[in-house]
């Protein structure tokens, strides 16, 4: 199955119907192109006055809809269709993460793995794969229903995050803000996989 027709018609309607239930104001865009730098070519005075977005396609783009046609975008999702990933495009999407994150601070990434079978996360991910917040994989292209809940369950977790480290980064300066003492990014694991021979 060719990766662009996998995530419109299976991974995104999997995902979007869930979303919604929890939270009317997230929704998915498939394809969306995300800056992840601007340049200015030109500046009026001191204003920059000509600001060119550059953009990356994303597979999977989860907003949070404001209402009127504002919208935050919360948490990217990499999606690779055929099972196998390799050191390449590994890198490739790490570097992607980190620069959306310059332009996004509060952005969440991760990456989607169908078809792998009996065969859990590659190693070379997690070597490689340093910026994604994220990683999963289900064994063929539809989700079981235990994939489908626990991908679900990480988006929630992840759209929390991202509006979290929103709060953290731009209410900072506010004597309202919240006060913390201690950050930690947790890592978590789950879903083990039989061996087999």
């Amino acid at each position: 199955m060719h990766e662009v027709e996998w995530v419109k018609t299976i991974v995104a309607p999997s995902i979007e119907e869930r979303l919604q239930q929890k939270d009317a104001n997230l929704s998915l865009r498939v394809g969306y192109k995300l800056p992840y730098a601007y340049e200015i070519c030109a500046y009026e005075n001191d204003e920059a006055c000509q600001i060119r977005p550059m953009p990356y396609e994303t597979d999977l783009l989860v907003v949070e809809n404001l209402g009127e046609e504002k919208w935050i975008p919360r948490v990217v999702i990499e999606a690779k269709g055929n099972g196998e990933i390799n050191t390449h495009p590994a890198i490739a999407y790490s570097h992607k993460a980190a620069t959306h994150r310059q332009v996004h601070p509060y952005l969440r990434y991760g990456i989607l793995l169908g078809y792998r079978k009996h065969y859990p996360l590659p190693g070379r991910l997690f070597r490689h794969g340093t910026q994604f917040d994220f990683m999963i994989s289900w064994v063929k292209h539809e989700p079981t229903e235990k994939e489908l809940e626990d991908t679900f369950d990480v988006l929630i977790k992840e759209v929390d995050a991202s509006r979290t480290m929103e709060r953290i980064i731009y209410d900072s300066r506010k004597r309202s803000r919240d006060h913390y003492t201690v950050l930690q990014k947790e890592l978590k694991v789950w879903g083990k996989r039989e061996k087999t021979l």
